[in-house]
């Protein structure tokens, strides 16, 4: 498994994004802010060029990407799952493999069904997962937190949506540093 001890570079990076769909995101807490904070995201990790792999879980039942996010990815891959983690869906393993990325972004909902058994998987099949902490959520906190509390101590990285913005960007040389710094403002 690869272990990243140092900084996360964008060319080892993928971007796979967790059942943010349309009849569970009301339900979700905090979900006006967390609909800002994946939309700066991805912005900035398509300004970085980091591949997107787009999961939905049972859309028949819980509908489509919200509409603010699926704008910006329609473009991506998309799969549909049944199972919770999205490494249960063969073809969507498959895409995140055959990415010959190593170190995975994860946002999404919910913290601790969907995105904690994807974290736990990709950890089992030899990833590095990243998880952006401002950019999932749960039903309930508590949920949320113990969620995170538990990827953190099994050795999924926690970071924030402007903290890896600006580490991918390394530099203010960087061509995308303004772009980047006008998303988080």
């Amino acid at each position: 498994m690869i272990k990243v001890t140092g900084k996360i570079k964008a060319e080892d990076c993928i971007f796979v994004q967790v059942d943010i769909q349309e009849r569970l995101f009301p339900h979700i807490l905090n979900n006006q802010e967390l609909e800002k904070n994946l939309i700066t995201l991805v912005k900035g990790l398509k300004l970085h060029n980091i591949p997107i792999i787009v999961n939905e879980q049972y859309k028949k039942g819980i509908g489509e990407t919200i509409a603010s996010l699926r704008e910006l990815v329609d473009d991506y891959p998309h799969f549909e799952k049944t199972t919770f983690s999205c490494c249960g869906n063969d073809d969507g393993l498959c895409a995140i493999k055959n990415s010959g990325k190593k170190v995975v972004i994860l946002a999404g909902i919910e913290t601790h069904v969907c995105v904690l058994q994807t974290a736990l998987d990709l950890l089992e099949e030899g990833f590095q997962p990243v998880l952006v902490t401002d950019c999932v959520s749960s039903r309930k906190e508590k949920d949320r937190d113990v969620a995170i509390q538990r990827l953190v101590q099994v050795g999924v990285i926690p970071t924030t949506y402007e903290s890896l913005l600006f580490e991918l960007t390394v530099n203010a040389k960087n061509p995308v540093f303004k772009e980047i710094s006008q998303l988080v403002k």
